[in-house]
């Protein structure tokens, strides 16, 4: 298991570069150029910069997150080949640095969906909560207006170039069903993995977040049923998985220790956190403990042990403790504790093998 870090990069992270190094086992960064809008080449000089700066660490930039998708290709536009020449120059551009892995998602309109970026949690901690009523009562447009209020820096997923549109969004994406997302998912592979593959890039697409339709959006990475589906579309091991502990956990019949034994050999980014869900939809992000939620992430991380994963991992979404000032899910301390929790599941499993 190789431990990564995400990094938002100078002057959209609070989280200075000497910190990350300071944090045990973490070898890379997990980066992307946020202000490039969806469907723009990301420049070359731009990229090599970023590794400037990891270099003077002594960090990787091996994975990618996110080369966003422009929704013109989730629609199935005729400008989407225009759009998915871009992603293409953009993968040749990755690859001259080095680049191994890009993680991306297919979700419509929203990369991810929270009611609340700081919901106060028993121990005085704030934490990323859904709330499950308030989506199904909420104008998309004033979760927009709330998200935006709370958050001073770029949002993946959230960008607002893109949400400026949202209600045009919303108009085109009336009657697409979840079979034309396949398709249209389809069509962006078949173009892409050759692309990925002669440049030695695999692809690794993100599950749902949360795994499950939104404002009646269609949401097809949302169970393992679907990801045989989607490995199957492009049989190739450049299109493979970013495993998403959190995101798949916060449905209940998901299995994530089971995907792991099952797609291990497509897993090439793994993302490890936990959720507490409730009986009534909610669910708020919790430290990555396995009894503080209900993934249980000690059986995530033997499967990942039993199969000898040797794939990139991160941990992902953290509280926010300590009054420290983060963007949300991303502080330094809740997301260090984290690597701390799995590298000690980790080791234990190590001594345990050799016995």
């Amino acid at each position: 298991m190789r431990m990564v870090f995400r990094w938002f990069g100078e002057g959209n992270d609070f989280i200075p570069l000497e910190h990350i190094k300071q944090v045990p086992g973490v070898e890379g960064l997990v980066w992307a150029l946020h202000d490039i809008p969806a469907g723009e080449a990301w420049p070359l000089e731009r990229i090599k910069e970023v590794k400037r700066q990891a270099n003077q660490y002594g960090f990787h930039i091996d994975v990618v997150e996110s080369v966003n998708i422009h929704e013109d290709i989730k629609l199935g536009l005729p400008s989407r080949d225009r759009y998915i020449e871009n992603y293409i120059q953009t993968i040749e551009r990755l690859a001259e640095v080095g680049v191994k892995v890009i993680c991306y998602n297919f979700m419509p309109v929203f990369d991810w969906t929270r009611t609340d970026l700081f919901k106060e949690m028993s121990d005085g901690s704030t934490a990323l909560f859904f709330e499950n009523a308030k989506i199904s009562n909420t104008d998309p447009m004033e979760l927009v207006k709330e998200i935006a209020e709370n958050s001073h820096l770029t949002m993946p997923g959230w960008e607002p170039e893109r949400l400026k549109h949202l209600t045009n969004l919303f108009r085109q994406y009336e009657g697409v069903t979840e079979e034309d997302l396949w398709n249209h998912l389809q069509y962006f592979l078949e173009k892409i993995i050759p692309v990925a593959r002669k440049h030695d890039i695999k692809m690794a697409i993100h599950p749902d977040d949360p795994p499950f339709s939104v404002f009646g959006l269609p949401r097809i990475m949302t169970s393992k049923k679907n990801i045989e589906r989607f490995l199957k579309l492009v049989d190739d091991r450049y299109n493979g998985l970013t495993l998403c502990s959190g995101s798949l956990g916060a449905n209940l019949e998901n299995n994530v220790a089971d995907m792991v034994r099952s797609f291990s050999d497509r897993i090439h980014f793994a993302h490890i956190r936990n959720v507490k869900t409730f009986e009534n939809g909610d669910f708020i992000e919790t430290s990555h403990r396995s009894e503080d939620g209900t993934v249980h992430i000690l059986d995530i991380m033997k499967a990942y042990h039993d199969v000898d994963f040797t794939g990139y991992a991160r941990p992902d979404h953290g509280r926010h403790i300590w009054d420290e000032k983060c963007r949300p899910g991303y502080g330094l301390y809740d997301r260090a504790l984290g690597i701390m929790y799995l590298w000690g599941i980790w080791d234990a499993l190590n001594k345990e093998k050799e016995a």
